[in-house]
C-alpha cells in the first residue's frame, strides 16, 4: 500500500493565512511563509496553497507570494485559486508550484482540464471540488462554496477523472472548520468510483479523524488547516498516531 500523504493547507486572503467555519467567519492564522516553511521542516508530505477569494474578486493568484512560499520548502507544492488557462498555469509553475489546483473554471469550462494535462501532464492537474450535502444530494459549489450549481459530486468527479486529471481535492463544505471528522462516506464512495489519488479535506478536528479518513473513508491523502495553524495537532506526532495504527507513513 502506498504510503498515506498528510497535506496543511494554506488558505490565503488578502496575503496572509486565513481558516474559517463552513467557509465563513475567516480569522487571521499567520503569514503564509512561515507556516510553509514549519511545516516543511516538521514532516508534512506536501503543501497547498489557495489564494481563496481570487475568483471571486477576479484576479490572478499571487505568484509573487507563491514563489516566496517556494523558496522555503522542500516538499511538493501545489497552487490554486483564481487559475483559468494555460498561461496561468504556466506562470505558477515558473514561480515554483508543483501542481495546479483548478475548481470553478473547470467547472466552467470543463475542456480546460483536457487542455492543461496536454500541456503539463495529469501528475500537475488536480481538480478541486467543494460539495454540499443538500437533502442527501452532495451539490457542487464554486467560488469559495458561495455559488450552487445543478452537478451532483459523483458525476462531476467521474468527468474529472474521465478528462485526465491527476488527483481530486474533496473539500465537504458541511464538515468544513467543524473539527467533527472528515465526510468518510462519502471519500469511500468517491475512492470505490474512481482510479485516481482521492484527498480528503475538512472536518480535522483529532488525531482519530485522519485515521478514520483512511481506513474508513480510503482516501489516498488528509489536507487540514487549522489543527495545525493553532498547532492542535503536530504533523510528527500524527504520523507517530497513524503508524500505531498500522497506517502507512513517512516518518
Amino acid at each position: 500500500m502506498l504510503a498515506k500523504r498528510i497535506i496543511p493547507c494554506l488558505d490565503i486572503k488578502d496575503g496572509r493565512t486565513v481558516k474559517g467555519i463552513n467557509f465563513l467567519d475567516l480569522r487571521d492564522a499567520g503569514d503564509p511563509v512561515e507556516l510553509a516553511a514549519i511545516y516543511s521542516r516538521e514532516g508534512a508530505d506536501e503543501l497547498v496553497f489557495l489564494d481563496i477569494s481570487a475568483t471571486e474578486q477576479k484576479r490572478k493568484t499571487l505568484a509573487d507570494l507563491v514563489y516566496r512560499v517556494a523558496e522555503k520548502i522542500n516538499i511538493p507544492f501545489t497552487v490554486g485559486g483564481g487559475i483559468a488557462t494555460v498561461e496561468d498555469v504556466d506562470i505558477l509553475l515558473q514561480n515554483g508550484a508543483d501542481k495546479v489546483s483548478i475548481n470553478s473554471s473547470a467547472v466552467k469550462n470543463p475542456q480546460l482540464i483536457n487542455d492543461l494535462v496536454a500541456k503539463f501532464g495529469s501528475q500537475c492537474i488536480v481538480v478541486a471540488i467543494d460539495a454540499k450535502q443538500i437533502d442527501g444530494e452532495w451539490i457542487v459549489h464554486l467560488v469559495g462554496g458561495k455559488v450552487p450549481t445543478t452537478l451532483r459530486l459523483f458525476d462531476w468527479a467521474k468527468e474529472v477523472e474521465e478528462r485526465g486529471a491527476g488527483e481530486i481535492l474533496f473539500t465537504s463544505m458541511n464538515n468544513d472548520g467543524t473539527k467533527n471528522g472528515f465526510a468518510n462516506t462519502a471519500l469511500a464512495k468517491l475512492s470505490e468510483e474512481l482510479n485516481i489519488p482521492i484527498i480528503a479535506s475538512g472536518g480535522a478536528g483529532t488525531m482519530q479523524h485522519f485515521t478514520d479518513t483512511f481506513t474508513k473513508g480510503k482516501a489516498d491523502a488528509a489536507l487540514a488547516a487549522s489543527v495545525f495553524h493553532f498547532k492542535e495537532i503536530k504533523i510528527e506526532d500524527l504520523k507517530t498516531h497513524l503508524k500505531e495504527n498500522k497506517i502507512p507513513v513517512r516518518l
